[in-house]
């Protein structure tokens, strides 16, 4: 086992690491930068060394991070979700170094990265995947041509990059010769590469995803499933484990599925499949895999009691899972609430600043995981996530009832947040029924300028950067 552990990252997801490694002995080490000197996770871990110069670069000059964890004597780098999380350089650079990466090899994480491969990848595994192009389309005259081939509507994906950036909805080929251009250069803005694909586009499935954790020695599982329909400019804002509107023959033959795909390709560590589902017609398909751990991964401890952190660093330190498929048991339903410093009232524009007052929802069911306090001043260099509240219960109804009493006993003043929103949702009777798919916002919650999928994104400097970070840290 590890005797320490540099936590590549900050917030929230480094304080939640640093509170298994201290269950479990290990000693851990905290980077920060300038602006994140007074964060928690500098407070609760053992050392902390501060990351001088940009506040951004901070977390994502892995040269400097993985030469300081050797200098420090730490023998495992974990990066949590973001920054680093999902980059094979420097995944390579700490096996360069004789550092462990808590998480899969550099070539999975490199094949699961590039969206166009990685669909090729589980087609050949046996998975099904949306109809579209299996490489980024050449130019206009490519892209008219496979949409006639699949058939509109469709959409037109960024190759390289995520978080709704390089998105489009294309309903006829007139919208697909005024989208195309647009799409390529926003995708090459944020991206840097503006390649794009197409794929058909369903006009309200469920996002479901699986949970999965496989050890060095071909052995994997999954931990059930998560529905994360409940998401705003394609980022999740809520998620729930397990669906509360999966048929139960579906579920098993989207789990099932996901783990004989991962076990064709050999996985190694936490990952997440996930896919678009239509209920109506019991089908399914894969989107896009994600080789780290989940910002909902909350949850299915929740539901399973099995911390998936703990696991991830056994397997990374050569350890066998523990656990056979059958040794698994799921009780109940847990959701998870993204608190977010954003605006709802202006267009969900982040809103760095300081808290004047924080009071945290508790009592029976009810994980708080925090990056913030009373007096913290939240910088405007990060993702806008700020806390993560999740509340379990035995059933659904009991569930949707605790989330509503934690909610309204949650108090953040000084910035906006999204608590408001939260609150609204879940009163939605549809939502309470479980009634939703990706399009719930916009249908349900029409007095909130929520933007129409299809339409060019807003230009808004603010929701631009915080548009590009969301997508830049996997968020």
């Amino acid at each position: 086992m590890f005797n320490k552990i540099l936590i590549a990252n900050r917030g929230e997801v480094a304080v939640r690491i640093i509170r298994t490694c201290r269950e479990m002995n290990i000693k851990t080490v905290a980077i920060f930068s300038e602006v994140d000197a007074r964060s928690i996770h500098v407070k609760k871990a053992d050392e902390a060394y501060l990351i001088p110069g940009d506040p951004l670069l901070a977390y994502l000059d892995y040269v400097r991070i993985v030469d300081l964890a050797k200098q420090v004597g730490a023998d495992a780098i974990h990066p949590g979700y973001g920054f680093l999380a999902e980059n094979p350089d420097f995944a390579r650079y700490c096996r360069k170094r004789g550092i462990t990466l808590i998480g899969p090899t550099p070539e999975q994480i490199e094949m699961f990265g590039d969206k166009v491969k990685a669909k090729r990848l589980v087609k050949e595994a046996g998975l099904p995947t949306i109809p579209g192009t299996e490489e980024p389309v050449k130019d206009l005259d490519d892209a008219l041509h496979c949409a006639r081939e699949i058939g509109f509507p469709v959409m037109l994906k960024a190759a390289y990059g995520g978080g709704g950036r390089g998105m489009r909805v294309v309903r006829n080929e007139e919208e697909l010769k005024s989208m195309f251009e647009s799409a390529y250069n926003e995708a090459k803005t944020f991206f840097g590469i503006g390649d794009l694909f197409i794929e058909k586009y369903l006009e309200n499935p469920k996002h479901i995803e699986v949970q999965i954790i496989g050890d060095k020695y071909g052995n994997i599982i999954h931990l059930g499933e998560r529905d994360c329909s409940i998401q705003r400019r394609h980022q999740k804002l809520i998620e729930i484990c397990p669906s509360p509107a999966l048929p139960a023959k579906l579920r098993t033959k989207i789990l099932g599925s996901a783990v004989n795909a991962l076990m064709k390709i050999g996985y190694e560590n936490a990952g997440t499949m996930e896919f678009l589902v239509d209920i109506n017609k019991g089908e399914f398909y894969f989107i896009e895999m994600n080789t780290r751990l989940q910002v909902e991964h909350t949850i299915t401890e929740l539901i399973t009691g099995i911390d998936i952190v703990e696991l991830m660093i056994r397997i990374a330190a050569g350890e066998p899972l523990p656990y056979l498929q059958s040794d698994i048991d799921f009780r109940g339903y847990a959701i998870q609430f993204r608190i977010n410093a954003e605006d709802p009232k202006n267009n969900f524009a982040p809103s760095p600043g300081k808290i004047t007052a924080y009071y945290s929802p508790g009592g029976p069911g009810v994980r708080m995981d925090a990056g913030v306090y009373k007096d913290f001043i939240i910088p405007p260099y990060y993702d806008s996530l700020i806390a993560k509240m999740c509340v379990w219960a035995l059933t659904w109804e009991r569930a949707v009832n605790r989330a509503r009493r934690a909610l309204d006993e949650f108090v953040i003043r000084g910035v906006p947040t999204n608590i408001p929103l939260h609150r609204e949702i879940i009163r939605d009777e549809q939502f309470i029924k479980g009634n939703f798919g990706v399009k719930f916002l916009e249908e349900r919650l029409p007095h909130y300028d929520f933007e129409i999928e299809g339409e060019k994104p807003k230009e808004d400097v603010a929701l631009a950067i915080s548009a590009a970070l969301a997508a830049y840290y996997g968020l």
